[in-house]
């Protein structure tokens, strides 16, 4: 119950930005590069880190990364326990949202703003992190 009101906030919270005009359609951007961070996830899992590069006045490149807790990086090794994988199925599912971080990246440059951005199947936790990171470094970049 806990995880869906807090799913529910969160998908308020970019609708208001989305009216607001938070998503880059109808902001204009200075040049440069840019760096947002995202709060924790609701499990306290991890977090989210973009860099936004603009130029023209809009989105040029785009990294998005996740950490966890403790500041490492999400990485090849993230759903392993001691280096070891333990449950295959569970790194199978870390790893799936790990690599949704470069398709989230990827969408927003290809879309040029967060409406272009969908979740993807299994990385929605990644999704949200994304959302707020991104719009923490875009709030930098408004002219």
């Amino acid at each position: 119950m806990r995880k869906a009101l807090i799913l529910t906030a969160g998908m308020l919270v970019g609708v208001v930005m989305l009216l607001a005009g938070c998503n880059g359609r109808n902001a204009v951007y200075k040049d440069g590069t840019y760096t947002g961070q995202s709060s924790a996830d609701d499990k306290e899992n991890g977090y989210g880190v973009v860099t936004i590069k603009i130029e023209n006045g809009t989105v040029a490149s785009c990294e998005f990364l996740t950490y966890n807790a403790d500041g490492s990086l999400k990485d090849e090794d993230y759903g392993k326990e001691n280096g070891r994988i333990v449950s295959k199925d569970f790194y199978n599912k870390a790893q799936k949202a790990n690599a949704a971080c470069a398709e989230y990246a990827n969408m927003l440059v290809s879309s040029g703003n967060l409406e272009g951005v969908d979740a993807v199947s299994g990385a929605t936790v990644n999704y949200n992190l994304f959302i707020e990171a991104v719009n923490n470094a875009l709030e930098g970049a408004k002219e």
